[in-house]
């Protein structure tokens, strides 16, 4: 009906009563020197709930970090994600239930924007009929195009250490691509999550638009060697994680993060700052060496000063990415 504002009777709503509950690990893109590129699923977890109502209208439970400051209404980024996703499985909101936990500190460098796009993503099409269900493909796909890249959200997805790149010089499908790579089980990861924040487009905007050759060959080699030094070597992880494109640049914007890092890295740990940052992961190169990580980073935290104070966890890799849980309507 031309200019009429009712929903199209071509689209489809989701399973009345139903309930989609998505559990999704934190991520720590870039990993030193893989800019855009690799990204690092741990166990944090956020984990967001989605019950269709048979009503319109959205209700919102929120706990956990930053929800003070998020929205209850439609521009929530999850509620944005879901419709669509929707949209593009030809589908159409009606009424939602939106109950979300939020563990992972938002703009730190810990995958939170990414984490949501992930839940919502794998929520809405979990809520479809079967036949119209699609495959974590598809969902890599989609997440990489709202997040803006893939390093983020394919680990999210699919767990591990993810290596991801974009396709479109084919143009024969699907844009973005990513590889599961197990890392040795001496990886272990320890986050010192300052109490600062930092925007992912403020980080962006420090990088200069080309950078030396030699800094480029250099980058290049030290990725090769830590995808080496992750799976078979991690005696290796400190010269693995040398990065020459991102964190030097950005190092104005989170003095205190960048000092801690340096700090470490002069004691022989595998320190980077954590996606844009401001966190700091170390990869420490089994349980004793996580261990005086743990008991360094107090005191070296207070060395770098700039009045930061910071959460210091010992977490695991997760190597199954998120998981999607389904209950029906009785």
């Amino acid at each position: 009906m031309t200019g009429s504002t009712m929903t199209s009777p071509l689209l489809k709503t989701p399973v009345s009563g139903a309930t989609a509950t998505v559990r999704v690990p934190g991520t720590s893109a870039n990993l030193g020197p893989g800019f855009d590129s690799l990204g690092l699923a741990v166990s944090l977890y956020d984990t967001l709930s989605i019950t269709v109502l048979d009503a319109p209208g959205l209700e919102f439970e929120l706990s956990g970090e930053g929800v003070a400051d998020l929205p209850r209404d439609a521009s929530h980024l999850v509620v944005k994600t879901m419709d669509t996703a929707w949209a593009r499985l030809g589908y159409t909101r009606v009424g939602l239930r939106v109950t979300a936990e939020n563990v992972l500190p938002h703009g730190r460098g810990l995958g939170s924007s990414a984490s949501a796009i992930v839940a919502a993503i794998m929520a809405a099409n979990a809520l479809v009929a079967v036949a119209d269900r699609q495959d974590k493909a598809w969902v890599l796909q989609l997440a990489s195009e709202l997040e803006g890249h893939p390093d983020n959200v394919a680990p999210a997805i699919f767990g591990a250490v993810a290596v991801s790149w974009d396709e479109s010089e084919t143009g024969d499908g699907a844009r973005y691509a990513s590889a599961k790579v197990t890392p040795s089980s001496l990886v272990v990861p320890v986050v010192a999550i300052p109490d600062v924040e930092l925007k992912t487009e403020r980080a962006r905007g420090m990088l200069p638009a080309t950078v030396p050759h030699a800094d480029a060959a250099a980058n290049s080699g030290r990725s090769a060697l830590l995808m080496h030094a992750l799976i078979n070597d991690p005696s290796l992880l400190l010269a693995g994680t040398r990065d020459y494109l991102h964190q030097d640049y950005r190092a104005e914007a989170m003095p205190g993060s960048a000092g801690l890092v340096s700090a470490l890295r002069a004691e022989g740990f595998a320190a980077f700052i954590s996606g844009a940052g401001p966190t700091v992961m170390v990869l420490a190169n089994g349980d004793a060496q996580a261990d005086e990580i743990l008991s360094r980073i107090p005191e070296l935290g207070e060395t770098a000063e700039h009045g930061v104070s910071w959460r210091v966890l010992r977490l695991q890799v997760d190597l199954e990415g998120a998981k999607v849980e389904m209950q029906t309507g009785s």
